[in-house]
């Protein structure tokens, strides 16, 4: 898959393991409270990655005042920088999180690269998480081989939460 993504970790936190959260860089956007709560709940247990397709930077929908300002000090940090999803080595990444965005539909759903990482993580047994809309990312999962589709999920018992 070209390039390798090195991860920006600090020394300090080296023995902790890696999160991959992966967002969509379409202007339908990624839930802000989504968002924050899955950043939130990853970095007090990981290190955490941001990646978007081509790096591009994250729309965040349906702020309110407080989200607002955790997402304006968020953006002061250099963690904040997605990486390219096109360079990330999946074997450097523990979980895999793709919080709720509306705009999985329109980049997540067909991104192969996305779709490389996913299988990388099934084929490892890694955790793999997509919450609200952005289940939408795991349709990138589909393998097609001569001529046929099979989904890497097909017979796993996944869990959904209204």
């Amino acid at each position: 898959h070209g390039s390798h993504f090195k991860s920006r970790v600090s020394v300090s936190v080296m023995s902790r393991p890696n999160c991959l959260v992966v967002c969509s860089a379409s202007l339908e956007g990624v839930s802000a409270q989504s968002f924050i709560h899955s950043h939130t709940l990853t970095s007090s247990a990981f290190n955490v990655q941001v990646a978007t397709p081509d790096g591009q930077p994250i729309h965040f929908v349906r702020q309110d005042d407080g989200s607002r300002r955790w997402l304006n000090d968020f953006r002061g940090k250099p963690a904040s920088q997605p990486a390219r999803l096109e360079s990330i080595d999946a074997s450097v990444y523990s979980a895999l999180l793709i919080p709720s965005a509306p705009g999985a539909l329109r980049d997540l759903a067909k991104s192969q690269h996305l779709g490389w990482i996913i299988n990388s993580f099934m084929a490892e047994q890694k955790c793999v998480c997509a919450v609200g809309s952005g289940v939408a990312g795991l349709c990138s999962s589909l393998i097609k081989e001569n001529g046929s589709s099979s989904w890497c999920f097909k017979g796993i018992c996944l869990t959904g939460v209204m």
